[in-house]
C-alpha cells in the first residue's frame, strides 16, 4: 500500500467513525453561510447516485441468500420498515401541526428504504449484520415501487407528481446505480475489493454535502420552525427504533435480529427523501430529510454504544462478523 493510499484509507476510517459529527458540522455550515452553499442542492441526485453505486459495490449474491434461508425474519423486517415509518411520519406530522411542504417531507423520509449507514451501526451494536444487509438491500430494490405509493397515499392525491415520475426518479438515483455496483462487483470482484476500504469516505462526504446544501437553502425556514421540526424528527426516529425492536420481538426474533430490525426501521435513506423533494417538490420539503440525516446518525451511534455494552441474551445470538461499508 502506498503512503498516499494509507492516508486516504485512514481518512475513510475516521470519516466512518465520526460520521454523525461530520454531518452535524455540515448542517452548521449551512446555517452560517446559507447563500454560499444553497446551490449544492443542484447536485443532490448526482451525489445520491454515487453513494448508491458504492452501496452496490459492497453487495454480493450471498447477501440475498438470507431471503431464502430466513424468509420470515426478512418479511417481518420489511413489513416493519414500510408500515411503521410511513404511518408514524404522517401521524407525527399531524400531531405537531406540520403542513404543506414539511408534511410532504416527513412522509418522504418515512417512505424511504433503510439508511446506507445502518449496516455499520448494526455491526457496532452487535446485531445481526447479515439480516441488516439483506433488509437494506431488499428495501432499496423495492423502493421504486413502494415509496411512490406510500407518498401518494399519505401525502395526498393532489400532489403535483405522479407514481410514474417518482418511480423513474428512484430508479435513476437508487435502483440503477445499486444494480450497476452489484454487476461490477460480480465481474471484477478482486479490483472492487481494493477500493472498498475507501467507500465510507465517499459516502460520508456525499451526505455531508447534501445536508449542507439543503440546510443552507432552508436556513430561513429552520430559523422560524426549526425547533418544532427537529422535535418531530427526533420523535419519528425514536418511534422507528422502538417500534422496530418491538415488532421484531413480537415476531419471535432473537436479540441480535431485534437490534438489526430496530436500526433498519429507525434509520432511513434520508438522502433519497431529500433527492425526491428537491426534484419534485420544494426545497422546504427536503428539510426533514436533512434534519433526519443529522439526527439518525447521532442517535444510531449512541444506541450502538449502549447495545455494545449489553451482552446478547442467548448463546448463538452472536451476529455475523461481516460488516458492510
Amino acid at each position: 500500500m502506498t503512503q498516499r493510499g494509507g492516508i486516504v484509507r485512514r481518512l475513510a476510517e475516521l470519516a466512518g467513525t465520526w460520521f454523525g459529527l461530520l454531518v452535524l458540522l455540515g448542517g452548521v455550515v449551512g446555517m452560517l453561510v446559507p447563500e454560499q452553499v444553497s446551490g449544492l442542492t443542484d447536485y443532490v441526485s448526482l451525489l445520491l447516485g454515487i453513494i448508491m453505486f458504492g452501496m452496490g459495490l459492497t453487495l454480493r449474491a450471498a447477501d440475498f441468500a438470507l431471503v431464502a434461508r430466513r424468509p420470515l425474519a426478512v418479511l417481518f423486517g420489511l413489513l416493519a420498515q414500510f408500515v411503521i415509518m410511513p404511518f408514524t411520519a404522517w401521524g407525527i406530522a399531524q400531531l405537531f401541526g406540520l403542513t404543506g411542504a414539511l408534511l410532504v417531507g416527513m412522509v418522504l423520509v418515512g417512505s424511504a428504504p433503510g439508511g446506507t449507514a445502518s449496516n455499520v451501526i448494526v455491526y457496532l451494536a452487535k446485531g445481526d449484520v447479515a439480516l441488516s444487509v439483506t433488509l437494506t438491500s431488499v428495501s432499496t430494490l423495492l423502493a421504486p415501487f413502494l415509496t411512490p405509493l406510500l407518498i401518494l397515499l399519505l401525502a395526498g392525491s393532489d400532489l403535483p407528481v405522479g407514481f410514474g415520475d417518482m418511480f423513474v426518479s428512484i430508479a435513476q438515483v437508487v435502483l440503477l446505480p445499486v444494480l450497476a455496483g452489484i454487476v461490477l462487483r460480480a465481474i471484477a470482484d478482486r479490483a472492487v475489493q481494493r477500493v472498498l476500504p475507501y467507500l465510507p469516505l465517499v459516502s460520508v462526504l456525499g451526505i455531508v454535502v447534501v445536508v449542507t446544501g439543503i440546510v443552507g437553502a432552508n436556513a430561513e425556514t429552520i430559523a422560524t420552525s426549526g425547533w418544532l421540526l427537529m422535535l418531530a424528527v427526533v420523535v419519528h426516529n425514536a418511534a422507528g427504533l422502538g417500534l422496530g425492536y418491538g415488532a421484531a420481538r413480537l415476531a419471535g426474533l432473537d436479540e441480535s435480529a431485534r437490534r438489526a430490525v430496530s436500526v433498519e426501521v429507525g434509520m432511513q435513506n434520508s438522502g433519497l427523501a431529500s433527492s425526491l423533494a428537491t426534484t419534485h417538490f420544494t426545497a422546504a420539503a427536503a428539510l426533514p430529510g436533512a434534519v433526519f440525516s443529522v439526527w439518525h446518525n447521532l442517535s444510531g451511534s449512541l444506541l450502538a454504544s449502549f447495545w455494545a455494552r449489553r451482552p446478547l441474551r442467548r448463546t448463538g445470538d452472536e451476529p455475523s462478523e461481516r460488516a458492510a461499508s
